[in-house]
């Protein structure tokens, strides 16, 4: 089977960092060359622009375009370093977060030109699609409360007001009604395991389907 890269997409605390880890264990168990990884901070680079995008600098405030090339060049670094070689040599990559997000937050979420955020998405990725992506859909209310009860301290992103959250959900459920075949919906509200059942479900008749590629 030839490398694919699955995505994962969602609002704050909408469990991609788990369903990453129980799928990844999963594929294991099937014998599937997999690895896992994550935009931003994939790459020893993208760790370095992971802090100054996720973290605040004093007072100091970083521009919405700033932010926007600061996540293009994380992921230029890691499609040249990591993606690629590994589609090359045949894994499954499961990557937490990828264009769409960029889309999402950005574009709806900061009220960024589209077209420009597409013009760069394909500069940063070299046209580089996922091969799927899911998308984790819950409310931002849910979401970051999750967060809230797991004690996680929130970063930059995370703190932004309630209506910049929404944004961003619209954002996500816009892109999954115009892309039904490229964005699989998957209900987030639901247990930790009923979402990995769901997904490996999914997968399983994608995997038939990559085989035959072959």
């Amino acid at each position: 089977m030839n490398g694919k890269l699955i995505v994962f997409e969602g609002v704050e605390g909408c469990g991609k960092t788990s369903q990453i880890r129980l799928c990844y264990e999963w594929l294991q168990s099937l014998h599937i060359p997999t690895i896992t990884t994550r935009q931003p901070g994939g790459t020893k680079l993208g760790v370095h622009l992971q802090s100054l995008l996720l973290n605040k600098i004093g007072n100091q405030h970083t521009s919405d375009r700033a932010e926007l090339l600061l996540y293009a060049a994380d992921r230029s670094q890691h499609i040249d370093q990591l993606i690629k070689p590994n589609l090359a040599s045949g894994k499954i990559i499961l990557c937490d977060r990828y264009i769409y997000s960029t889309i999402a937050y950005q574009g709806y979420g900061r009220g960024l030109d589209m077209d420009l955020i597409n013009q760069i998405n394909f500069i940063a990725t070299t046209g580089i699609a996922s091969d799927l992506t899911f998308w984790l859909d819950v409310d931002v209310e849910v979401g970051l409360n999750r967060k809230r009860r797991n004690g996680d301290e929130f970063d930059r992103i995370e703190q932004e007001n309630i209506d910049f959250h929404r944004r961003v959900q619209e954002g996500y459920a816009t892109l999954a009604s115009s892309n039904p075949h490229t964005i699989t919906h998957i209900n987030g509200n639901l247990t930790k395991q009923a979402v990995q059942q769901k997904i490996q479900k999914v997968l399983e008749n994608w995997l038939a389907e990559w085989r035959k590629e072959n």
